[in-house]
């Protein structure tokens, strides 16, 4: 499961519409080791397509070398969908490098909607998730820290 911020929800929402009908891209980067999106990098969508995203190489090599250096790791890769639902074309998958990063597409191909769905994809298997939006992690159901101290 992802859980994920409503924030950097809808931040990626509005990267989406914002670059449509081109195709959005980006990071969710956050501490090694804890699954837990904490910022968003927007990227840049070298091919500048509605139906293809990719990332550029030396934005690439820069933003994971920056995550690096702050102990970070791309715990979501997401791009956007402006015609087809959010769901992971041949081309995508082929391109998921990524086995621990959680996969999200967002479809604004409704101008009043988005639809946002989330994958894990490992050797060319994907697999849907669910996805849990929260107000803040300190709230959500995702372990010990959920549990307030007691005196």
């Amino acid at each position: 499961m992802l859980t994920i911020r409503r924030d950097l929800v809808d931040a990626m929402v509005a990267h989406a519409r914002r670059d449509h009908p081109d195709e959005a891209c980006g990071v969710l980067a956050g501490p090694a080791g804890l699954d837990r999106p904490e910022r968003l990098i927007e990227m840049a969508n070298a091919e500048r397509s509605p139906t293809f995203y990719r990332f550029d190489s030396g934005e690439q090599l820069r933003v994971w070398r920056a995550m690096d250096a702050e102990d970070e790791e791309p715990v979501v890769i997401y791009h956007s969908h402006t015609a087809t639902e959010a769901y992971p074309s041949r081309t995508d998958i082929s391109y998921a490098s990524q086995p621990d990063a959680h996969y999200v597409l967002v479809s604004t191909r409704d101008p009043d909607t988005h639809e946002l769905r989330a994958y894990r994809i490992i050797d060319g298997e994907v697999t849907e998730e669910p996805v849990e939006v929260v107000e803040s992690y300190m709230f959500s159901h995702t372990g010990a820290d959920d549990v307030p101290d007691v005196p």
